[in-house]
Parts: structure tokens; C-alpha cells; sequence
């Protein structure tokens, strides 16, 4: 077996490689500009700051969408950072839906860029295997297999007896399946990324090595000042792409971005006997369980485990201290102790491995975000400025993040949804201590099981809670985290199972959600919404600027809508509740996780109108009740007639007093039965909640989660962000045309328009689907004669009828074929599934 003594020794003698290739930059030299003093014009359309995979990958595609003058900038030289080291592992996969776009886009990418820039990428394509040893396990590849149907890699599971001829050097004992990506692999990091360049300047883009940025300033013009020490540029667009300087560039504008380095460490060892007769390359393999990933490099294993959070390492000194300034290509010291467990796991799963000679113990740093998802897109505060850092898998994410970066520069909007990468997701609320709190679970549990409605303790709670938050505890709230708040999942009464225990199937929580949904049916629900982004719109442009930028009709003055805003391609962009407090004084909200995300696009459609925009999403609290019971509740709480139906009709808001706390109170909920949005201060949350629960308690009120709140908007027909429409999507096949009001001008009517005269090539429909022990989440493959056909977007039970629910995307003939036969891949069984009346429109 490998000796620790060994190890020690390697990690030592390791520190004197800077490299694990033989780097030979002037073999590159052609991609390369001169000195920037050198360079005719001062002026460009866009700066990519940072000459990593990432940064190369921006830059070539801003140059091959005809950005007519892309300029790169590297403090060092290309592949400096994170690139040079990295393991440069390439998969398909990702249990994030909307990544997978991202994965698939640079793989497609690494397919073609040797023979379009004559550069070889070193890519090998041996496939990669996931291996499942424990039931749960399994049942994880079943979850992501019915997740995959519709999507377009290849990918399917496979047996212990196909992994062992895939991969003669492991012992299968223990395995139970693999989940198998024949096109998966590994490529050259420094390969790629020169290829990149080659490529950027092939489209003419111009690359400057040696050229650190020392500020950026914006111009009253809103152009950039990109000062360097061999002069200015003045750019229209920048990108900061800079790895583990990223953050230094982000204080230049005045930004703190989430971001901090870690260690990541790996090993290569010197030839394996065994590989001599293998006629074809072993599959990249992951051992979840042991954590690590396991791949072959010519004649050789590269070996990376995932440590523990309490083992792993974060550079806080770099947080603190900023980066060493002449850090590029260098490693810190190795600790095997830190890793030592895993490789014995992988010595028992591959003895070939315990037999090995380890020529190289890498440790280098990887940046970043908390929850380890890269910062993509711009910052609502500073026109024309782009993240693209916190890439803890920057090369398999290299090349789609640069064309999904450079479409939305090119093209005004983002080309498909991949709103969870939005860079406006925090806030001030993260924190250092949370920032490495939280990194440290990321990276920790990189290979955790996951699960559905998945829950993360690390770093919670941030400041971000409500006034009810103690208060709620008490009455047995279980928490979730959304978006920095503290969110009540689910109330755990007196003779529940208590605890998060996440499943595949119906869990603890599935009891007391359908107690929930009984208390907003058929009696009354409170619950807290104090989550919610809040905006305020108003000035002497506001109803004109409202007008142009959400689809609906404006409401009148005291009425309340919802409504849309467009791209100008016709695509969703996001939704707001629309309160008209007066002539031009509005009052908008949203999703916790569209806050910022949605502020944005009114910060940057609002440069003509003279309107004053606030993100007041802190100052304000959301305490709201709903079900049958609750204009009962009302009136006895006040001890007044103004909750009547005569006085406060639906759709509608007022200021009104209750118990001696002022309140903005609007009729209008999301869960399919009438009631009220009470927004108050933080401080008066709690006699607010107090007086309704005392008022509520002879009509058996209950407290209500944001579970039954989903299930409920599901009964309901009622369509979600991210879910039922996005970017990816259209009002018209969403479903979503009554919102819209096609006499007026807005921002993508004539897109929409367009789109009614096309025959629709998929529509939103609802689902009843036969389950007796799991539910539609969302993204499950809809199956229709032994063929995927479409997806759900979300799913839940119907306590009431008891049946399963779902929204799915099918094609049109599908829909008008009555009685049609579906099937809802759960789990790895297929449930049947039949259309029914949409519960909006019906």
C-alpha cells in the first residue's frame, strides 16, 4: 500500500514543479499583442480583464459575434491562476438544469476548436462514470436519469459487470450502478486556452500579456477608463475575468464580490503496468462516497479529492489581505493529512492505485462563490460592467459562460435562463464569515447526495430575517434559505417527525404540508412573505415608465395586478406584483430570488424617464393570511366592517390600522383562495402576527409554509419564475396571455405579437399523474410511446382529490389529442399521467 511517509515526501518535492506541463510560450507567440503603449487607438468596444480559460473564451466569442475591437488584458501571461493547474475535467453533467447548457455549449466547443484554430486541445473523450454504492445512491442516478430524458447528451446507467469492462482496474465490490457520460473526458487546460487566443485573434481580437490593470473608471458617457501600467484604454464593455483576482478588480468599482480562493489538491502518479495493454482510455471515474475523481493521463492516474468541510483550506489571508500581487503561477505547500482518508478509499477501490509511484502532489488555488455557482452577467448599479469570476470548475464552464456572455452583450438580453449564476443573488448580508462558512460546505460536500428541496446549514442565519423569525421558531417553523432570508419550509407541530430528512420520495414534511394546505382551503393560513423582493417606482414618469416596461394594463389608482416584463425577443423576462399607491407612485414586488435580478432590468430601461427607483426589500416585512375564514378573522381583529368584500374588494390595496399598527394591505394572494398582504415594519411584525392569531384561534387558523404555498399555487394553475416561463420561454405558449394588454406600447410587444402568428411548437399544460409514494418537482421527463416528448416544470399533490399535479411542456398535437396516454418519469418508474382543464383558465 502507498505509505503517508511517501506522500510527505512527494507533496515536498512537488513544490518545485511550477507546472504540470512543459510550458512553451513562444510557440504561442502569434497570439500575443506588443506592449499596449504600442497600440494605435486608446479606444475599444470591450476589455476582457483576466487571460484564463474564462477570460480567452469571452474574448474569442465578443470577436466572433463581430464585437469589432475586443482587447484582453493579463497581469502575467495566459493560463496564470487557476487555469495552468487545474485537472482539466470536461462532463456533460451537471444536476443543475440550466448548467447543463453551459456544459453542453463548451464541450461542443472542445469538439471543434482544433481544427478551427490548427491548435491541439489535448482533448480525450474515454467517457466518465458515476458510481453508486449504497441504495440512496442509486436512487440519486434514478433521480437524475428521469431529470435528463429531454435533454440532448447522451447518458444512461449502467451495471457493476459494464463498469468493470469499462474500466478493468477497479474492484466493483460494493457497486451497485454507474451513471455513464460516453462523451465525457478530459482536456488540456493551457491547450485550450492558447487555442482560445489563437482563436480571438483569428476573429481579431487583441491580446496583451504582461499588462496588470491598476483602476477603472466610469465616464459621465458611461464608458470605462482601463488604466494599466503601460497606459488607458477607454472601452464601452468590461469583463472582469480574473480568477483570484477578481475581487481586487471588483473594489476598483467600488463592488465586494463574494469571492475567496481555496486549496485544491491532487495528485499524479508515475506509470501503471496495467494501462500498457488497455486498448482504449479508462472513463474519468467519480466514487461519490469516497469523494474524489480518478482519471488516466497518458500511462498515469490523476487522483483529486474533495476534503471535508472541517479539513478543507480557504485563503482567508487572501480575503483579508488581498492576493499576493505577483501570484500566477505558483502552488502552496501540500498537506496530506488533509486527504490521506480519501486516497485510502480510492486504493481499495482501485488497488492499481495502492501500487502507484506518485511523482506530483498538487496544491493550488481555485476561487470561489459561496455556493460554489459563478458570478455571470452585469451589475445593475454599473452600466456596460460584466462579472464572469468564482468559476470552481472553470474549464468545463469555459466555454459556454464566454458565448453565454458575449450573446448577452451582443444581443441586449441573456440568451437562455441562468438566473441561479445572476451576480446580483447577494447582498451585503454575505458576509466574510459567511462567505467562508459557506465555501467551505461547498466545497466539502461537493459529492453529497442531492436531494430535492435540498437545505445547507453553513452560514445561517444571515441578517436577513423577519421580525417574525423567533416567534415562528417557537411555533415550530422549519427553515429554508432563500436568497439570504430565513424562509419557513414548514411547521413541525406536536407529534410530527422533527428535522430535515431529505428523500427522493414523500418525506417527513409531506403530513404537515397537507395539514397546511387544509388551513388555506378551508379555514385560514398565516405566513410569512416578508422575503419577497420590494420596489418603489415613482416620479413624474413613473406610469409612463411602468407602462413601457410591464406588459399589463396599468392598474388604477388602490388596485393591484400582475405583470410581465418582455424582452425585446419576446421572452419572459420576470413578474411583479403591481401596486399603483397613487397617479406615479408605484410599489412592486417579487420572488426572493428575482429581487435584484428584476431591479436591473428597470435600472437599465429607465435612462429616459424621470423616475426615482428604491430597492426597499429590508425596510419592508410581509405577514399574509389567506383561506375562507379570513374576512371573519379581519373583523374581529379590527373590530370593523373594512375587510368586507364591499369595502376591500379583490385586487385592491389600502393603509389601514389594526390593533394600532399601520398597515399597507392588499387583496391579493397566490394560493388560489382570497386574502390579504399585510407590509408592516420589522419591529411591528410581531403584534401584528399576534393580533391575527389571537383573532384567528376560535376559527382554528393555522401557520403555513412555503411547501403548502407552492402546492397551492400549483392547485391553483398559477405560473412561477423559473418554473413555468423565463427567458427560455414565451407568454403565449406559457400560458400567460391574459396579462397582457396588446393595445399599448411595451418593451418586446412586437416580439410577442409575431410570436401568436407562429404555430407553437410546445405548450403549457397541467397535469393530473397517478403517484402513491413521490411527486412532480419539476424537470421530470414526460414519456409518450416509448419516447420523450416533453417535461414538467413543477409538480406537487392535490390533498383534496388526491392525486398527483404538475405542469409539463408538451407539443401541440400531443395536447389536442384527447385521452392521450402520458407518463411521468419519477424515480426510475414511469407514472401514468393524463391532461386536464388548466385550473387558471378554466
Amino acid at each position: 500500500m502507498l505509505s503517508i511517509a511517501s506522500l510527505r515526501n512527494c507533496g515536498r518535492a512537488a513544490l518545485k514543479s511550477q507546472s504540470l506541463l512543459k510550458l512553451g510560450p513562444q510557440r504561442f507567440a502569434s497570439t500575443l499583442g506588443s506592449s499596449l503603449s504600442k497600440r494605435q487607438s486608446d479606444e475599444c468596444d470591450a476589455v476582457v480583464i483576466g487571460g484564463g480559460a474564462v477570460g480567452a473564451s469571452i474574448a474569442y466569442h465578443l470577436a466572433k459575434r463581430e464585437v469589432k475591437d475586443v482587447v484582453l488584458l493579463e497581469k502575467s501571461e495566459l493560463t496564470a491562476g487557476s487555469t495552468w493547474h487545474a485537472a482539466g475535467l470536461a462532463t456533460y453533467f451537471h444536476p443543475g438544469i440550466n448548467l447543463k447548457r453551459i456544459h453542453w455549449d463548451s464541450i461542443n466547443l472542445f469538439n471543434v476548436l482544433e481544427a478551427e484554430t490548427g491548435q491541439d486541445v489535448g482533448f480525450h473523450k474515454p467517457g466518465s462514470l458515476r458510481l453508486a454504492t449504497t441504495p440512496e445512491r442509486v436512487n440519486e442516478i434514478y433521480y437524475h436519469m428521469s431529470r435528463h430524458g429531454w435533454n440532448k447528451a447522451p447518458q444512461w446507467i449502467v451495471s457493476p459487470e459494464e463498469i468493470k469492462e469499462l474500466c478493468p482496474i477497479i474492484n466493483i465490490d460494493s457497486v451497485l450502478a454507474g451513471l455513464y457520460n460516453p462523451n465525457d473526458g478530459h482536456i488540456d487546460p493551457y491547450s485550450l486556452t492558447q487555442a482560445l487566443a489563437i482563436g480571438a485573434r483569428q476573429y481579431g481580437a487583441e491580446i496583451y500579456v504582461n499588462t496588470p490593470v491598476t483602476d477603472l473608471k466610469q465616464r459621465p458617457d458611461k464608458r470605462w477608463e482601463v488604466h494599466t501600467d503601460q497606459g488607458m484604454l477607454v472601452a464601452k464593455h468590461i469583463i472582469n475575468a480574473a480568477g483570484f483576482y477578481g475581487r481586487k478588480i471588483g473594489q476598483m468599482v467600488g463592488l465586494d464580490l463574494p469571492l475567496v480562493a481555496i486549496h485544491h489538491q491532487y495528485c499524479v502518479t508515475g506509470s501503471i503496468p496495467e494501462f500498457k495493454d488497455f486498448k482504449r482510455e479508462i472513463p474519468v471515474m467519480r466514487d461519490l462516497e469516497g469523494s474524489y475523481y480518478f482519471r488516466q493521463e497518458k500511462d498515469a492516474l490523476v487522483v483529486g479529492p474533495y476534503e471535508a468541510p472541517h479539513k478543507m483550506v480557504v485563503c482567508k489571508d487572501w480575503y483579508d489581505k488581498g492576493v499576493p500581487p505577483d501570484f500566477g503561477k505558483e502552488l502552496f505547500e501540500s498537506d496530506i493529512d488533509r486527504i490521506v482518508d480519501h486516497y485510502n478509499i480510492a486504493m481499495s477501490r482501485f488497488p492499481a492505485f495502492a501500487n502507484a509511484d506518485i511523482q506530483r502532489l498538487i496544491s493550488g488555488p481555485i476561487t470561489f462563490a459561496p455556493e460554489n455557482i459563478p458570478l455571470i452577467g452585469p451589475v445593475s448599479e454599473l452600466r456596460n460592467y460584466w462579472n464572469a469570476v468564482g468559476f470552481g470548475y472553470g474549464i468545463i464552464h469555459s466555454g459556454g459562460a464566454g458565448r453565454y456572455l458575449a450573446d448577452w452583450i451582443v444581443d441586449g438580453e441573456p440568451p437562455y435562463d441562468l438566473m441561479e449564476t445572476d451576480g446580483a443573488r447577494f447582498d451585503s448580508w454575505a458576509t466574510r464569515d459567511y462567505l467562508f462558512d459557506k465555501v467551505s460546505e461547498s466545497y466539502g460536500l461537493n459529492n453529497m447526495i442531492m436531494y430535492p428541496k435540498e437545505e445547507r446549514p453553513a452560514g445561517r442565519p444571515t441578517s436577513r430575517v423577519s421580525g417574525l423569525y423567533s416567534s415562528l421558531s417557537n411555533h415550530g417553523a422549519v427553515y429554508g434559505f432563500r436568497s439570504g432570508w430565513e424562509v419557513p419550509n414548514w411547521f413541525c407541530l406536536p407529534g410530527d417527525v422533527p428535522g430535515y430528512i431529505p428523500s427522493y420520495k414523500r418525506t417527513n414534511w409531506f403530513g404537515p404540508v397537507g395539514r397546511e394546505c387544509n388551513f388555506v382551503l378551508n379555514k385560514a393560513g398565516l405566513y410569512d412573505l416578508s422575503s419577497y423582493g420590494k420596489v418603489t417606482v415613482k416620479g413624474k414618469d413613473a406610469a409612463k415608465f411602468i407602462s413601457k416596461v410591464l406588459a399589463n394594463k396599468l392598474p388604477e389608482v388602490g388596485q393591484v395586478n400582475v405583470s410581465h416584463m418582455i424582452t425585446p425577443k419576446g421572452r419572459v423576462y420576470g413578474e411583479y406584483e403591481v401596486l399603483r399607491l397613487e397617479e406615479d407612485n408605484f410599489f412592486l414586488t417579487c420572488g426572493a430570488a428575482a429581487e435584484k435580478h428584476h431591479l436591473r432590468w428597470l435600472i437599465e430601461n429607465s435612462a429616459e424617464y424621470d423616475v426615482e427607483i428604491n430597492n426597499v426589500t429590508e425596510e419592508w416585512n410581509c405577514l399574509a393570511i389567506s383561506g375562507p375564514k379570513s374576512r371573519e378573522i379581519l373583523a374581529k381583529a379590527t373590530g370593523s366592517s373594512n375587510f368586507s368584500e364591499a369595502n376591500f374588494p379583490n385586487h385592491t390595496c389600502q393603509m389601514v390600522l389594526i390593533n394600532g399598527v399601520e398597515v399597507g394591505a392588499v387583496a391579493m394572494s397566490f394560493t388560489g383562495q382570497f386574502g390579504w398582504e399585510f407590509y408592516v415594519r420589522s419591529s411591528d411584525m410581531e403584534a401584528l402576527h399576534n393580533n391575527l392569531w389571537e383573532a384567528g384561534s376560535e376559527f382554528d387558523i393555522g401557520h403555513v409554509g412555503s411547501y403548502a404555498l407552492s402546492n397551492l399555487r400549483v392547485k391553483a394553475g398559477i405560473r412561477a419564475l423559473g418554473l413555468e416561463f423565463s427567458v427560455n420561454t414565451n407568454p403565449i405558449e406559457a400560458g400567460l396571455e391574459k396579462y397582457i394588454d396588446f393595445t399599448k406600447p411595451f418593451i418586446g410587444k412586437e416580439a410577442v405579437l409575431a410570436e401568436k402568428l407562429k404555430e407553437a411548437s410546445r405548450q403549457l399544460v397541467f397535469l393530473n399523474v397517478d403517484t402513491f409514494d413521490v411527486d412532480a418537482e419539476g424537470n421530470e421527463s414526460i414519456w409518450v410511446n416509448d419516447a420523450v416528448q416533453g417535461y414538467t416544470t413543477s409538480g406537487g399533490f392535490d390533498y383534496e382529490a388526491k392525486k398527483g399535479i404538475a405542469f409539463a411542456y408538451l407539443p401541440p398535437h400531443l395536447v389536442k389529442e384527447a385521452g392521450q396516454s402520458l407518463q411521468v418519469d419519477l424515480i426510475g418508474r414511469k407514472y401514468n399521467a393524463k391532461i386536464v382543464a388548466d385550473p387558471l383558465h378554466s
